[in-house]
């Protein structure tokens, strides 16, 4: 065996060892259920929060824009893939989210990890000094790796802990660069919220910028499933690939901010263009969005109803208020053996180990969708709590 070889069975066997090592599992998708290894199985792991991923509407959208204009946009946008499809569905989402203007992007990832260059880009061209970022320590993967990108060392903050924030905001006043304050408005581990209108004083009082990733809150949360952010935020990511049901990413903010990246993300200008199909699902989830206020509503009371039920039993669900429920575990070996019980119930939950998450915090991430009846809410409990029975709560 070359070393090569040697070296990756080893960190696979340590991954073994560790109970942190990652396997790809086909599921076949049937509506709310899923078939898994022969099983059919209630998806609540999944972040199609709505049941937008196989609508009637987007499913017909995405082949007939496929249909009329084709697979792929062919080119990045700056050569020949702008398509008159692009531009019109950045109004769109601009309007939706109450923004001058939108950017697509490939990805929520993509998006996150090329952002960060760019503003650290700009605050040397304009400052002559680095970008100072101060991040939430729970924000999403992709925001690290863009502060990584960019060769900045991340100034984090407690996680939703305002008190911090400020001391650090106070702390690094004289710095030169411009200042960024950074979060998710929905934490896509713990379902908690951040105090987006705080966050917003704070960084006004300290003459910084607020950049908000609204992902696990588009099309859920805020009037018409705008999200949390809306007017508050100077930057805001949001992602169609969860409750809108599709693919994609679209930044929103000013015309300089898009018109900025357009000429400085490089996450923008070297990836080909989103196709049609996905832009069609898109347009057509954002004509459904608005009118789901009985589903986002039905939603949020479901995971209300079951957050209490495993508080009740002694189960922790950390500060989650929203259609993310952790149900904290804490050794990753347990949390494995948990899903596997739960699966056999006929329920399907990841488990969550490091380093997804911090050592000693492994988790089950139970992702309610809006059409899960409140039936079926009361037989996941059940399911849960039995798959639970034999480990002592954290």
């Amino acid at each position: 065996m070359n070393t090569l070889q040697s070296a990756l069975q080893a960190a696979l066997h340590e991954r073994d060892r560790q109970h942190t090592r990652r396997h790809l599992v086909p599921v076949e998708q049937q509506g709310g259920s899923l078939l898994r290894q022969g099983r059919k199985l209630v998806d609540v792991t999944s972040n199609d929060y709505l049941g937008l991923a196989d609508h009637p509407l987007l499913r017909q959208r995405a082949a007939d824009w496929a249909e009329r204009y084709g697979t792929g946009a062919r080119a990045s946008r700056l050569v020949s893939g702008t398509l008159p499809l692009h531009t019109q569905l950045e109004e769109k989402l601009a309007r939706f989210k109450k923004s001058e203007a939108a950017l697509l992007f490939a990805s929520g990832w993509q998006a996150n990890a090329s952002l960060l260059p760019a503003l650290n880009h700009l605050s040397r061209q304009q400052t002559g000094h680095p970008a100072i970022l101060f991040m939430d320590r729970l924000n999403h993967a992709s925001l690290h790796h863009g502060c990584l990108a960019a060769g900045l060392r991340q100034v984090r903050f407690h996680h939703n802990d305002l008190a911090h924030l400020e001391t650090l905001l106070d702390r690094h006043a004289d710095q030169k660069g411009l200042k960024f304050v950074i979060t998710e408005s929905v934490f896509s581990m713990d379902g908690d919220r951040a105090d987006i209108p705080a966050l917003r004083a704070l960084a006004d009082r300290h003459g910084a910028f607020l950049y908000v990733d609204e992902a696990h809150a588009t099309a859920v949360l805020g009037p018409g499933g705008c999200g949390l952010s809306s007017g508050l935020a100077d930057i805001t990511m949001s992602t169609a690939s969860k409750a809108l049901g599709g693919m994609g990413a679209f930044v929103t903010g000013s015309r300089a901010l898009c018109d900025y990246l357009v000429n400085q993300a490089s996450g923008f200008i070297y990836s080909t263009a989103l196709p049609p199909a996905c832009l069609g699902a898109l347009d057509a989830a954002l004509e459904i969005v608005p009118s789901l206020e009985a589903e986002r509503l039905h939603l949020q009371h479901q995971a209300s109803r079951l957050r209490q039920r495993l508080n009740d039993a002694g189960w922790k669900t950390g500060p989650s208020s929203t259609q993310i429920i952790p149900v904290m575990i804490g050794d990753s070996e347990t949390a494995l053996h948990v899903a596997r019980s739960l699966e056999e119930k006929g329920f399907l939950s990841i488990a969550i180990r490091p380093p997804t998450v911090p050592p000693g915090t492994a988790r089950l991430r139970i992702a309610l969708e809006s059409r899960l009846s409140a039936t079926t809410i009361d037989q996941l409990g059940d399911a849960l709590l039995d798959s639970l029975r034999s480990v002592t709560p954290r």
